[in-house]
């Protein structure tokens, strides 16, 4: 039986020995600046684009560490290295943050995609909670404002739907709120944070929440009703849990134990849908009524749905005690300490197939970067911490 102490040493020692040595050693452009991101097993480079949601989340990573553990000269270097390359060429003239970059900052695709304004948000405000520069809260504040006017039409002229036809909104923006209004609530007013929490809560909770279904939706009617359709029916099983964790913390802030026992309860109704019982690890997508998913890669066993939801089981066991969570926890970290880490190259993979094997070898991409995981694993060595206590 492994002691929580023995969890903790784990979470702690994967992080600060492991995952963001990792980064330090392979991702650094010294020459162009910003980072590499798309990097192989044994982590050398193989493509130079640069992917601002990317950047901005390994700016958040280095500042967070800064913040949180110590304060490290070298994290806070990586950081502003980062942040430096960003300022200079990751915005459009209207504000709003390129999709990608060429290795020297050339802008690659339009900011079509709301979670580069999002990551660039948390990643500048976290860097000026480090240094203190009026500059960085400023890009962060103004970001974020210029987020809440797109949020109905987070694509804007670049969305590819023909408007009108069947409206549908997404989970991803309101779940990312959540947790990304507290991430600059030093910045803003307290009215327009507490609104926001308030805004969320609800579209997470009651929204894209399907009490018949006992699910999160990813996709529901503007008035947040079912559409049977592709993309009415999908699942996101990781989504859904992280954004749990989000909401447990929500929760806690707000002393409301109902709040927190309903996302304790959708996690686990989650993990018993999602669950593959025959090779385990949790599928990637799936469809609410049984029908064969729209996604090819619907079976995958992705690192960060696994790491979300570790973080989210711990916390949902530390807050209410329940001994599901605790018994989930074992089983997802069995699981995901036995498939994700390269214990030869270090980091983690990325992506598996149904069977658990490695389907692609590399340690980051244009969707895996320094995020996830030394993010999940500071959350879970945190959790563990105060569960010791």
């Amino acid at each position: 039986m492994i002691t929580t102490q023995s969890y903790t040493q784990l979470y702690r020692d994967a992080l600060l020995k492991d995952v963001i040595p990792f980064w330090q050693q392979h991702s650094v452009d010294q020459q162009a600046g910003g980072f590499f991101t798309c990097l192989d097993q044994q982590g050398k480079v193989y493509d130079t684009d640069k992917f601002v949601w990317l950047q901005a989340r390994q700016v958040w990573t280095f500042s967070m560490l800064y913040n949180q553990v110590e304060q490290c000269p070298d994290w806070l270097a990586m950081a502003e290295h980062g942040a430096s390359f960003l300022k200079t060429y990751g915005r459009a003239e209207d504000g709003s943050w390129y999709f990608s970059l060429t290795r020297d900052g050339q802008p690659l695709v339009q900011p079509y995609n709301i979670f580069s304004d999002c990551f660039a948000t948390m990643a500048f405000g976290q860097l000026s909670v480090a240094t203190g520069n009026d500059e960085y809260a400023r890009i962060a504040k103004s970001t974020f404002e210029q987020i809440l006017r797109r949020r109905d039409n987070p694509k804007g002229q670049w969305s590819k739907a023909i408007a009108g036809t069947r409206p549908l909104k997404n989970f991803a923006l309101p779940m990312i709120l959540c947790n990304l209004s507290l991430e600059i609530e030093h910045l803003l007013d307290q009215t327009l944070v507490d609104q926001t929490i308030d805004e969320c809560i609800h579209e997470v909770m009651d929204v894209f929440y399907d009490p018949d279904l006992g699910l999160i939706r990813e996709n529901v009617t503007p008035e947040g009703k079912f559409s049977d359709s592709y993309e009415g029916r999908l699942l996101n099983p990781g989504h859904a849990i992280e954004a749990m964790w989000f909401i447990m913390d929500l929760a806690t802030r707000r002393n409301d134990h109902a709040l927190l026992d309903k996302a304790v309860r959708i996690t686990l109704n989650t993990l018993e849908y999602a669950w593959d019982s025959q090779f385990g690890g949790l599928f990637y997508f799936m469809d609410s009524q049984g029908h064969p998913p729209q996604q090819l890669e619907w079976d995958q066993k992705l690192w960060w749905v696994h790491v979300e939801t570790l973080v989210t089981l711990l916390k949902g066991h530390h807050k209410t005690g329940n001994q599901a969570c605790w018994d989930w926890f074992e089983r997802v970290h069995a699981y995901t300490w036995a498939h994700f880490p390269d214990p030869v190259h270090g980091e983690w993979y990325g992506y598996l197939n149904r069977r658990g094997e490695v389907l692609l070898p590399l340690k980051g991409g244009k969707w895996k970067g320094c995020f996830h995981v030394p993010r999940g694993l500071y959350q879970c060595w945190q959790t563990l911490v105060n569960l010791e206590k």
